[in-house]
């Protein structure tokens, strides 16, 4: 069986307006998934907000840069993620159109291996 990587992408600004209901919602959501798949999941975890992020890039003179920010700003920003074990892309995909989201959507990506 392969590995796959599902990432969990939403709109950070809509997670922080959610309303208690709304984010009750979801985290149940979540929690029924996790149960359904349980023999399929090999992990995941909730992230913290992009604003807790650093980021950190070779300089070009041999050192890093940094800084206090996530790597790009976008509109929809990695709030999460599953590892999953599926024989197939397709049941990965399968499984991952069941992964709920907020106001976003998912990644799926194979996790490469070496020999």
């Amino acid at each position: 069986m392969a590995q796959y990587l599902v990432l969990i992408y939403d709109a950070e600004s809509a997670l922080a307006g959610a309303g208690q209901e709304e984010s009750e919602r979801l985290l149940a959501d979540h929690q029924r998934f996790m149960a359904a798949h349980e023999t399929a999941l090999r992990g995941g975890n909730a992230l913290q907000p992009t604003a807790t992020a650093t980021s950190i890039r070779p300089d070009g003179a041999g050192g890093f840069s940094v800084t206090d920010a996530p790597f790009a700003e976008t509109k929809e920003a990695l709030v999460g993620y599953y590892l999953i074990e599926a024989d197939d892309l397709d049941r990965a995909v399968a499984i991952a159109e069941q992964v709920p989201t907020f106001a976003g959507g998912v990644e799926v990506r194979p996790v490469l291996t070496f020999d």
